[in-house]
């Protein structure tokens, strides 16, 4: 299945770093979540796209993933040329996911 199947997600930024949430539509699916969506399947669906390195952060008490992705916004929201320069559309490349 695809993450958008049984997830939502938003998108922050800050420089040239990417916030992105991953909150489950039903909190029992929040396990899953950790055991499948890992740094290293995150940084592998993105490579096209972050360059530097991804962090998680779980946060059970609100059920939901944060991954921090530096070097993500081609130099920042100020300078980059990229279409999408504040990087809301990499939530929903994140939701594309497979697990």
């Amino acid at each position: 299945m695809k993450l958008y199947d049984i997830a939502h997600s938003r998108a922050g930024d800050k420089g040239n770093t990417s916030t992105l949430s991953l909150i489950p539509y039903d909190v029992k699916d929040y396990e899953l979540l950790c055991k499948e969506v890992t740094v290293e399947r995150v940084k592998e669906h993105l490579k096209n796209i972050v360059s530097g390195e991804i962090v998680r952060y779980e946060l059970p008490n609100i059920s939901s993933l944060l991954f921090v992705c530096q070097d993500a916004l081609l130099t920042g929201v100020t300078t980059s040329l990229a279409v999408d320069t504040h990087g809301k559309a990499l939530s929903y490349a994140l939701l594309e996911m497979e697990i």
